[in-house]
């Protein structure tokens, strides 16, 4: 168990990183995006380039951050049924919800993205439109993508089992308040 937890922690950190990392690609989306609308709008001139590479970025970002979501335990859940369970019940639907749902959907993309990236890759395929840019970089952030959600789907699991077994704390089943949350609090309702 103590190698499980090991792996764990390591699948947590590194997608701690990664999701880190990838925030800052929003706004270096936000500055092609504003400097491209610019240049459109004051000089008439505009890329293609410059708006693939803010679609790829994008993408990067939902793609690279899924994984460090779950571990934050910010992703789309039912929380009015989670949030009535017991820690030991929550721990259990997770695991039901990692095992029959996580795993076995994020294993079908790989198994189709790895040829779909490959295929890109192998024939260096580039955007029809004029002035665009190869493709294989962004069908690359689909396997990367859904490859560290498939360890942080694992690594949660591990983690649940292990909570269960009594060798870890008791994981965190509901977020702090966020949004309409503080918005309601801020509002004295």
């Amino acid at each position: 168990m103590n190698a499980l937890l090991a792996f764990a922690r390591a699948v947590d950190g590194l997608n701690a990183r990664i999701g880190r990392a990838s925030m800052w690609l929003i706004l270096l989306t936000v500055l092609i995006s504003a400097g491209n609308a610019l240049s459109r709008k004051l000089l008439s001139v505009s890329s293609n380039a410059l708006l693939e590479i803010q679609w790829t970025l994008y993408a990067a970002v939902f793609l690279l951050a899924a994984a460090y979501t779950l571990q934050k335990n910010e992703h789309v859940r039912i929380d009015v049924l989670v949030g009535r369970l017991s820690p030991r019940a929550g721990a259990v639907v997770d695991i039901i919800g990692g095992l029959l749902f996580v795993l076995p959907f994020t294993s079908l993309v790989l198994v189709y993205a790895w040829p779909f990236f490959l295929e890109s890759w192998r024939s260096g395929e580039v955007s029809n439109n004029p002035g665009g840019l190869m493709l294989w970089p962004g069908k690359a952030l689909i396997p990367l993508g859904f490859s560290l959600l498939w360890l942080q789907g694992l690594a949660e699991v591990i983690k649940r089992i292990a909570f269960l077994a009594g060798r870890a704390p008791e994981p965190v089943l509901s977020h702090s308040p966020q949004g309409e949350d503080m918005i309601l609090r801020e509002d004295g309702q």
